[in-house]
């Protein structure tokens, strides 16, 4: 069996956070998830490549990202020829601030922030230029100093106008999608229940109590697409996850996620992520471990 690894971080209940410092001339930890936050700063990689849910991107000079819980994500030396690469990586408790707390006026850029994190963000160079220093320099206070440096860095990150979002809302499937509709929600979660099952127009309608040409209606009015096109993104997020966490081939994935014709597969798959469901498998090449 072929899957990414669970981290466990080194993280106790009676920390706040953790922070890890290095310089090195390479990536070689596995393509991996954790209940915690983690932002990482990355400097002198250019060339490296990061993966972070189903976004693939090779990355520059400076680099930092956000990655919320459960989301599976590594970087790799790819084609950096740097021998000095910086990484600084602060991991802290998905509960560190309390959900009441985020719900205050003064925080809540911060728990926006989370919210967007469970895709991933990347920040704009400019900002990145402004917090660096913090960052590198943040290991060098104590106690309830670094607590409250964090929380003033994570400020800044989330009153940036230009962060950039990186994997697809589809691919993390275990977060539920908020469209301010019972019926939406209810439609969304049969469609990940029953993905690779045949499902009609006719049985969401019927799930919802609505007429068939209403419901048509009511899901392109709330979401922006249409029923098939919802459809389609759902079972091409668990294709996503399927090419790099198993070693089902291409066609086996085609059908198991509930597309009984492979070229139309494949034609959705390059449409959605502009490029085959082989090359994007071909981009986790040795970033998977067997456990």
């Amino acid at each position: 069996m072929n899957n990414i690894i669970k981290e466990i971080t080194p993280l106790t209940q009676n920390d706040c956070f953790t922070i890890f410092s290095r310089v090195k001339q390479d990536f070689d930890f596995p393509l991996h998830f954790h209940e915690e936050y983690e932002l990482n700063l990355i400097l002198n990689a250019p060339g490296a490549k990061r993966i972070v849910g189903d976004n693939v991107e090779e990355i520059s000079e400076m680099e930092l990202v956000l990655v919320g819980p459960n989301l599976s994500h590594v970087w790799t030396t790819h084609n950096c020829k740097s021998e000095e690469i910086t990484e600084v990586t602060i991991q802290w408790h998905k509960d560190l601030f309390d959900d009441k707390m985020l719900r205050r006026n003064q925080l809540s850029f911060i728990r926006k922030m989370f919210e967007r994190s469970v895709r991933g963000i990347l920040f704009p160079r400019e900002i990145i230029e402004k917090v660096y220093k913090r960052i590198l320099d943040i290991n060098q206070l104590q106690g309830f100093d670094s607590v409250l440096e964090l929380m003033s860095i994570l400020h800044d990150l989330s009153s940036s106008k230009s962060m950039r979002i990186l994997s697809d809302a589809t691919f993390n499937n275990d977060q539920v999608l908020n469209y301010n509709s019972r019926r939406i929600d209810k439609a969304f979660e049969f469609m990940n229940a029953n993905f690779n099952k045949p499902i009609t127009l006719k049985d969401l309608s019927k799930l919802v109590s609505m007429t068939e040409v209403s419901f048509s209606r009511f899901i392109k009015k709330r979401t922006g697409n249409t029923f098939i096109d919802s459809l389609n993104e759902i079972r091409l997020g668990h294709a996503t996850r399927m090419l790099i966490e198993t070693t089902h081939s291409v066609s086996e994935i085609s059908y198991k996620c509930g597309f009984n014709n492979i070229s139309n597969f494949n034609r959705l798959f390059k449409k959605k992520k502009h490029c085959t469901p082989k090359e994007f498998r071909e981009n986790f090449s040795g970033t998977r471990v067997f456990i």
